[in-house]
């Protein structure tokens, strides 16, 4: 379905120092510095899949999917999606896909929602039935029902961008791009988001390009992540996978009335303050029970917890691994 192969990207940035002088200067003899936000990008998705597109800032996230939306042509290789050139087949392209930008809007500012909604079905085509029976859908899927006559500038972030999402699946796409869908919701709105998306992936086999930083999205919705840094692939493969080759590392946090913090091969002391400890439990050499056990020898344990790798600590260490 999604398919880039070799995909390269340069941008052209002027820099100057600050002062009138420097701005009078570089009116004749501008500085540019070219800077490769993709290189030889390549990837496949399929139809159905739900992918998490990862990369800390400047990466190239937001290049790629603007590319694979049509909005940016490469400087070379190749994208189709279904078959079509994003930038050259625009028109064809963008019937099958929705866009939601978590810091732009694609609704208007002072008009109700329902307008924005209203002149969408007019660009997409949409026939009358489908247009109404998709919005009864949404609304009542994503709670906006109540809130769709409201000019959109009074809406809260939440409700905003509930109205977004709702708005790029009016015309049923085959392919859905989110990029920072859930910045700056409240736990309960995304919640919602993530339990929505997750049912039109199973529901409508929707294809879904997401692109956050916050892990427990990802964590939440996809299986697969392809990891970005320095506009070049660094990783694609399972999440799953990826957990359990971090699951040799594990922290236990013990807390005590009384005793002697005595370590044995395999534990490392991270943190210790008033009858409080967390260490780190390498599995390899020690099992998880064994510690409880030597610790439990040595303390009069009052609480005991052992936690995983999570999401977010296994992206920090892909970064420090492939130093972006």
């Amino acid at each position: 379905m999604i398919e880039l192969q070799n995909v390269c990207k340069t941008f052209k940035v002027t820099r100057r120092n600050a002062g009138f002088l420097e701005a009078v200067r570089a009116m004749f003899h501008k500085k540019c510095d070219y800077i490769k936000a993709l290189d030889n990008v390549s990837f496949k998705i399929n139809e159905g899949e739900m992918v998490g597109y990862i990369g800390p800032n400047g990466a190239g996230k937001s290049s790629t999917i603007k590319i694979m939306c049509g909005i940016l042509s490469p400087k070379s290789g190749l994208c189709t999606i279904n078959g079509l050139i994003p930038w050259k087949d625009r028109i064809r392209h963008v019937r099958d896909i929705g866009v939601v930008f978590g810091q732009r809007s694609q609704l208007w500012w002072d008009v109700p929602v329902v307008d924005s909604f209203e002149l969408l079905r007019d660009i997409y085509k949409i026939e009358e039935t489908t247009y109404k029976s998709n919005l009864n859908k949404l609304s009542t899927l994503l709670d906006i029902e109540t809130i769709i006559k409201t000019p959109v500038r009074q809406l809260s972030l939440g409700q905003r961008m509930r109205c977004e999402i709702a708005a790029s699946l009016l015309h049923n796409p085959k392919i859905l791009f989110l990029d920072e869908p859930t910045i700056g919701l409240d736990a309960v709105s995304k919640i919602a988001v993530r339990n929505f998306i997750t049912n039109i992936n199973r529901e409508e086999k929707t294809t879904v390009i997401l692109t956050t930083h916050d892990m427990q999205d990802i964590e939440a919705l996809t299986k697969r992540i392809i990891l970005i840094g320095k506009g070049k692939i660094l990783l694609d493969g399972d999440l799953g996978t990826l957990k359990k080759q971090y699951t040799e590392q594990k922290k236990i946090t013990v807390e005590y009335a009384e005793g002697t913090l005595s370590l044995c091969d395999g534990l490392t002391l991270l943190e210790s303050i008033h009858g409080r400890a967390i260490i780190a439990l390498d599995t390899n050499k020690i099992s998880v029970s064994n510690a409880i056990a030597e610790l439990s020898r040595n303390l009069e344990v009052l609480d005991i917890s052992v936690a995983g790798t999570t999401a977010e600590e296994i992206v920090v260490s892909l970064y420090k691994e492939y130093q972006i």
